[in-house]
């Protein structure tokens, strides 16, 4: 009796999950590229975006880095367990900082003040630095254990709060000064990648995961609000439209995607058949027009969102191993993207 109502159930489910999909095909209606074209011609986008700073200072790969809020200082995490400070401008290092372990995945500079850096990796712990006190041992300020799993990436919200995501499938939302739990965000199965805060919304914040989804979520309720399909294989990126309501995916399946809340769907895809290789890192220019995206194969291939088009344009003098990661900074002037080539490079 209880087989014949479970079998009935997904039945159910099953049907009920295709006339979401029925409905959701209905609304997607056209391409990107065609709504584009109704409006006129597209303004031609700048050529060439040019290499214009190499930060050296790295003795081994380069995992993360995270621009200031001054869109001249930035941080990265390298596997020689260091994290430098950088003036991006003059290529100097600011400051060097330390780390118990080396293997570290993520780091974060806090926007408002910009007195924090986090990081975090395989120690399973999200390590907290203020700049301004930093020691000759330089030690953490705060240490923010609770994760089963490594530390894949950390933002702040703001300089008492800091959300992070792991490989234990969960995202948390810390007190910083305290150290304690305040949220617990479960519903992805499978390890967490990417973490990015809504620019105009602290509340909100967007994940991606190897579970292929990419789910939004609301810390006021604590709960996932939206998930968004279409990827075959892991999510590793995530990054927001300039605006808010829309967020890119950067995934293994070779593929970029953009996603729009408003209509719950995928409103673009950014494929090659020449590209066959994973995504690491996705960033939007100021206006929203560029898509970057830091790829395996040693590139960083810029697409137009407002296009269909699938072929993308490649920086000139690429890195010389993968590309890891990448950022724009908050003027949209300056890319900066690093490398397992121990360096990193500053575009404009």
């Amino acid at each position: 009796m209880d087989s014949d109502r479970i079998e009935a159930a997904k039945k159910e489910v099953a049907s009920l999950k295709q006339q979401i999909e029925d409905v959701r095909q209905q609304k997607q209606s056209s391409s990107m590229g065609a709504v584009a074209a109704s409006k006129g011609p597209l303004r031609e986008i700048r050529k060439p975006i040019k290499m214009r700073r190499t930060l050296k200072g790295h003795f081994g790969k380069v995992y993360a880095m995270h621009w200031a809020s001054d869109s001249q200082t930035l941080v990265s995490a390298s596997q020689d367990g260091k994290l430098i400070i950088w003036n991006a401008y003059t290529t100097n290092k600011v400051q060097a900082i330390p780390l118990r372990s080396s293997w570290v995945m993520t780091c974060a500079f806090e926007q408002t003040k910009g007195d924090l850096i986090a990081c975090g990796g395989l120690d399973n712990v999200c390590s907290i630095y203020n700049i301004n006190q930093q020691t000759a041992n330089a030690r953490a300020t705060t240490e923010l254990v609770a994760h089963d799993g490594y530390l894949s990436c950390c933002r702040f919200i703001d300089e008492g709060h800091i959300l992070t995501s792991s490989g234990d499938s969960s995202c948390i939302y810390w007190d910083v000064s305290s150290g304690d739990v305040l949220k617990t965000f479960t519903d992805h199965t499978s390890d967490v990648m990417s973490v990015a805060v809504s620019p105009n919304n602290p509340s909100v914040f967007v994940t991606g995961s190897v579970d292929t989804t990419a789910k939004i979520w609301d810390l006021r309720n604590a709960k996932c609000v939206q998930t968004h399909t279409g990827h075959d294989q892991d999510i590793n990126t995530v990054a927001w439209f300039p605006d808010g309501n829309a967020f890119s995916t950067g995934s293994d399946d070779s593929s970029c995607r953009l996603f729009d809340m408003r209509s719950y769907g995928e409103v673009n895809k950014f494929k090659s058949d020449k590209i066959s290789c994973g995504i690491t890192s996705v960033a939007f220019s100021k206006s929203g027009r560029l898509l970057f995206g830091g790829y395996d194969d040693f590139n960083t291939y810029v697409w137009d969102t407002l296009s269909d088009s699938a072929q993308p344009m490649a920086l000139p003098n690429p890195h010389e191993n993968r590309v890891s990661c990448l950022g724009m900074n908050a003027k949209g002037d300056a890319l900066c993207t690093g490398s397992w080539d121990t360096n990193l490079k500053i575009w404009a």
